[in-house]
């Protein structure tokens, strides 16, 4: 089940994505519907029969929004794809544990909105396309063979990084935190499975494919990525977790190549969709 965060004749809501690309609203689902996708991965109301309701939204006639703004930063994994390692560095960095850091939640952007080039503050804008998993439960400490079992749904997050401001501060947070920097969505899969889901993540800037790998590659499963998180330190509903980015970023191209204003950015990850950006000077 896929679910979206929308506008629609000018009033924000949210609904179901139809496999014919239609959209049942909140409303249409629930007597009191939770307030926003976020309340309703809180309050887990039990979702009714779906067959026979009318009403539905064409995808085309509204406007998809980031699906919720979470609870806190977005957390992110980096270093997670062994040959991503490799174009950035050598295999002497590959992380013997997960290596954290967070991006502001103010970065966020929306499916079709434009991320800002921020020509003033960076010559080396990059795209780093990835899975982003959005936690269901509040947990602390949990096990990685339960780990799963705390995941709400997945979507897709393109962690834009100004490369030189991540170099000049030798740290992550202000180089990948800039507004309207941190395209998500549009949608959230719901998560229906016991056991790893593997997803196939492409990447393409102007058409032309970047990044092509899989969640197999990871050096860090979900559920050794979400223990170790949890670990004297809780989740909660609606946090969102960056898993890596595969090989083929900008930066470890020959030359660097990096995002110029007009770029198209799209990331595919199959059972998901396709996230689609334009890049637009500040």
């Amino acid at each position: 089940m896929k679910w979206l965060s929308y506008r629609h004749q000018g009033q924000l809501d949210y609904g179901i994505l139809t496999t014919e690309n239609k959209i049942i609203s909140a409303k249409t689902i629930f007597s009191n519907p939770p307030a926003t996708l976020l309340d309703f991965i809180k309050e887990k109301p039990a979702i009714p029969e779906l067959k026979g309701i009318s009403g539905e939204i064409a995808l085309s006639d509204v406007e998809i929004q980031i699906p919720f703004m979470p609870p806190n930063n977005i957390i992110a994994i980096g270093k997670n794809y062994y040959n991503h390692v490799l174009e950035m560095g050598s295999k002497e960095d590959v992380p013997e544990h997960i290596l954290v850091f967070t991006k502001s939640a103010n970065s966020l952007l929306p499916h079709n909105g434009k991320i800002e080039l921020h020509q003033n503050l960076t010559a080396q804008l990059d795209y780093e396309g990835e899975l982003a998993v959005i936690i269901g439960e509040e947990v602390r400490d949990i096990s990685e063979k339960e780990a799963l079992s705390a995941v709400f749904g997945f979507t897709i997050l393109n962690d834009v990084t100004a490369r030189d401001l991540q170099k000049k501060h030798k740290q992550f947070f202000l180089g990948k935190s800039l507004d309207a920097s941190c395209p998500i969505g549009p949608y959230v899969l719901e998560n229906d499975a016991s056991k790893e889901v593997i997803f196939h993540i492409e990447t393409k800037v102007n058409g032309e494919v970047r990044q092509s790998d899989s969640t197999d590659k990871f050096i860090f499963n979900l559920a050794r990525i979400i223990s170790d998180l949890s670990k004297g330190h809780t989740l909660f509903p609606g946090d969102i977790i960056a898993t890596g980015t595969p090989s083929g970023v900008g930066k470890g191209m020959t030359p660097p190549t990096f995002l110029q204003d007009g770029d198209t950015v799209e990331i595919t990850i199959d059972k998901i969709g396709t996230l689609t950006n334009q890049v637009r000077k500040s």
